[in-house]
């Protein structure tokens, strides 16, 4: 290779996905290092940068960037949110692409689809919560909404809780809980997963474990359909009532500082004054390392949100890079031959 070569690997999310990167022991994993590394002082962690088009339909794009410095990797996530898209356009709302350099050189080592890992991330912080505040006997999981993340979320709580055996999903449409089944029933064969007719409190009543997962900005989950015992975990902005979370034994956030300053169920609360610092018992890193107790009994009734902190995003995204480039996926990217002033036909190229 020339002195000058730079390259890097590009991986496509069908690389990702057949170097076994949808695994979400490897995502939940890279998490909660990544939690533990921010928590000790090892993470750089930026403020975002949010580019709103149409503030009516809340059309944008986000740059996340975030470095690791024990590892000395450094990424951002560039994510776009388009949520007209799926019913102006028939396609998906979310895309992502994320970008990996070390920091010894400053040189980029891959270029990487990212709506994998990010959808990944959202299941990997549910399925951690779930590890440490859900019953681990619990057996039924009630969905209120059946999209992507929805989708994630069933494959990260089976992994977090495996005696996890039926399903029940409530979509804005019998056809998305179809499609919910259809997609869904091959990948967890040992469960079973049935649609509730668009009937919410007929898939989120009574069940172990209720997760809302939707771009609905309204309190679709009730107080009275979550039993004693369950665990919430709440993906999206606004889709329960207050009187869920004020019936909770414990409410736990990814970062509580974070989510009380953004749209979620918990920040309306706490603008209203109907929640306070003291009504959390804390952010997820503080069970995961010990520092708070998780579940202390059966009949408890907990309640997870996660607002989507970028540098697990980032984490996750190192784990899977390294494992596509152990399983030879990928392709190779040459990002420059030569610096520039060393081309022998720049004087050809050059525009004057």
């Amino acid at each position: 290779m020339a002195r000058h070569e730079i390259h890097c690997h590009y991986f496509s999310q069908e690389d990702l996905l057949g170097a076994g990167c949808l695994d979400l022991h490897l995502a939940m994993d890279a998490a909660q290092n990544a939690m533990l590394a921010y928590k000790d002082g090892d993470v750089l962690f930026p403020e975002k940068i949010v580019q709103i088009f149409n503030d009516d339909t809340q059309e944008r794009i986000n740059c996340l960037p975030a470095t690791f410095t024990a590892e000395k990797v450094c990424g951002v996530k560039w994510v776009s949110v388009f949520p007209p898209n799926p019913v102006k356009h028939g396609i998906q709302n979310l895309s992502a692409v994320i970008i990996l350099s070390e920091i010894e050189h400053g040189f980029p080592i891959a270029f990487m689809e990212g709506t994998l890992c990010s959808n990944l991330r959202v299941g990997a912080m549910g399925g951690l919560a779930a590890r440490h505040l859900a019953r681990q006997d619990s057996e039924v999981i009630g969905f209120i909404g059946a999209g992507e993340q929805a989708k994630m979320h069933l494959i990260a709580m089976k992994t977090a809780i495996p005696s996890l055996k039926e399903c029940r999903v409530a979509a804005k449409t019998a056809e998305e809980e179809v499609l919910f089944l259809k997609e869904m029933a091959p990948l967890i064969p040992d469960m079973t997963i049935t649609g509730a007719d668009t009937d919410l409190e007929a898939a989120a009543g009574d069940a172990d474990i209720i997760v809302t997962a939707t771009s609905a900005q309204a309190p679709l989950l009730k107080a009275d359909w979550m039993k004693p015992g369950a665990f919430y975990s709440h993906v999206g902005g606004w889709e329960d009532e207050y009187a869920v979370a004020k019936q909770c034994d414990k409410i736990v956030c990814d970062d509580w500082d974070t989510v009380k300053h953004r749209t979620q169920t918990l920040s309306r609360m706490y603008k209203d004054g109907e929640l306070g610092d003291d009504d959390v018992h804390g952010n997820l890193v503080d069970l995961v390392d010990g520092t708070l107790p998780g579940r202390e009994s059966d009949d408890e009734r907990t309640y997870f949100n996660a607002v989507g902190l970028a540098y697990t995003d980032v984490g996750i995204a190192h784990a899977m890079y390294q494992r596509a480039r152990e399983a030879g996926m990928g392709q190779d990217l040459k990002i420059q031959n030569e610096m520039i002033f060393e081309h022998a036909h720049l004087k050809d190229w050059v525009r004057l």
